[in-house]
Parts: C-alpha cells; structure tokens; sequence
C-alpha cells in the first residue's frame, strides 16, 4: 500500500545518501554511476567514500564508485542483467578486474522492509519485555552478536527479549545506523529455536520501531535462508540489495574470522 511506498521511499533517500546520487536515480531502467563521498547522514557502519559499491531496488543498477574505476564499473553493470552482476558466474568479471589493484568483492547483502498488511505482533509462549540501551550493558556476549554491537554501542537504541523464568532467551534489537532508519538483528538461544520466538520478537520490534516514527530494516545474505525467512514470517519483504568491493586485506581477515561479522562494516 502507500505506507510501503514511503518506507521504499524513506530507504531509497538513505540509498541515495548513501550512494551519492538523487533517489530518482534507483527508479531508472538505465543504469547510474556516481562518484562515491563521505557523508554525515550515511549509515553509520559505511565506510566512505567506496571503492565499488551496487545497489539495485530492481529496476537497475546504481554504482558509486572511486573515479578511477567509473569505466570498469560502468562496463560491467551495462554488459549483463541487472540481477546477474550480484551473483557468479557474471561477478568474477568485476572481481578479476579489481583484484589487480588490490580489492576484491567482499559483502553480498539483501535489504527488507516490512509490509505494514502483514505486520502483526506474532505469538510469543515466553514472555516478553522492550528493552532500552541501558538493559543491554551486560548482553555484548557472542550468543547476542547479532541483535547487538559491541564495537557501537552507543547505537543500539531498543529491544525486545524473551524470557524463561527470567532468563533471557531471545533478543531482537536494533541499531539506530541513521536518522530515519533502524537496523534489527536477531538471536535465539540454540536449545529455544524453531518455535517461533525470533519472528515473534522481530515482529514486534518492527511494531515499536515504528511507533517511534522510524522505519525498521532487516538485512541478510541471500543464502542465509533461516533469516530470510524469519524476515518474511515477520512481515518484511525484499527492497534492495547490495554488493561491495573492499580491500584484499580486508576480505582476508574476515576469511580468518569463523566467528559472526555482522556488524565489521555491513551486516551479513
């Protein structure tokens, strides 16, 4: 309906923040390339400016990019279809080109926005509490590491937990990455999984998310399906995705990490 327009729009001006273009640029069928700035108002876990960055909400394909690569970029995302320059075969033609300077393809992401039609407060058997910033002070512990961040605390703003007999067992929270829109991420307890807690509390942080007058946004790999489908369960649906180039090193070191990097730069 037209609330799902304006969070599409709300996410498409974060984008274009983002991406250093105008929201009008993600609605063309032809492609965009922009130079990529920082920026004050970008998501607070970017790091600009991008060497390479694709953001697609469907139609096309909007690249910002370091000068020096405007004509690799632009070869690439004019050379296949728009889905196809997020996926191999068609990404090691970008990621050839880039690992010669040193960078590589590192993050693959799919972003989702709730369908307000669809979101309701699903049933939770456990009880539940919102939580704020200072119930989380003792929770930066790896069983919550992907609700909460520990490198940016000061951006997780509101949760919500489930409880058995006072334990906690469950935590949806969400980061406040910029000023109109809130990230969540999820965790359950191994033993408490598969009855429906993590989209009982994703639902309902949407819910107050959105009472606070903020748009809630899920992100996951495409892979990932027990998330992608917590997010649907919850009422969210696909908006855009993503793909970013980063240093070689920096991809390395996260090779060497077995542990979850949501939060090193961009949520998985």
């Amino acid at each position: 309906g037209s609330e799902m327009c304006i969070r599409d729009r709300i996410a498409m001006e974060q984008s274009a923040i983002d991406s250093n273009c105008k929201v009008e640029d993600f609605k063309q069928f032809q492609n965009v390339v922009t130079v990529s700035k920082e920026n004050v108002n970008a998501r607070r876990y970017l790091k600009l400016p991008h060497i390479c960055d694709l953001t697609s909400y469907g139609d096309n394909i909007v690249a910002t990019v370091d000068e020096k690569y405007i004509d690799i970029v632009s070869d690439y995302i004019n050379t296949y279809a728009v889905e196809h320059c997020f996926e191999t075969p068609n990404m090691h033609v970008l990621n050839d080109a880039f690992q010669k300077d040193g960078y590589r393809v590192c993050f693959m992401a799919e972003y989702f926005l709730p369908d307000v039609d669809d979101l309701v407060a699903l049933p939770c058997k456990y009880q539940t509490k919102v939580l704020f910033a200072e119930d989380f002070k003792d929770l930066y512990k790896a069983e919550w590491s992907n609700a909460l961040c520990e490198d940016r605390k000061e951006l997780d703003v509101l949760g919500v937990g489930a409880y058995e007999k006072g334990r906690l067992i469950g935590l949806a929270a969400c980061s406040a990455d910029c000023d109109t829109m809130w990230q969540i991420g999820v965790d359950v307890l191994s033993e408490y999984r598969k009855q429906g807690i993590a989209s009982a509390l994703t639902s309902r942080l949407a819910i107050e998310i959105i009472n606070r007058g903020k748009v809630p946004f899920y992100c996951c790999a495409w892979s990932n399906i027990k998330s992608a489908r917590n997010a649907i369960q919850s009422g969210f649906r696909p908006a855009w995705v993503q793909m970013t180039v980063k240093s070689a090193e920096t991809v390395a070191s996260m090779n060497k990490q077995s542990v979850s990097y949501t939060h090193l730069t961009l949520p998985t």
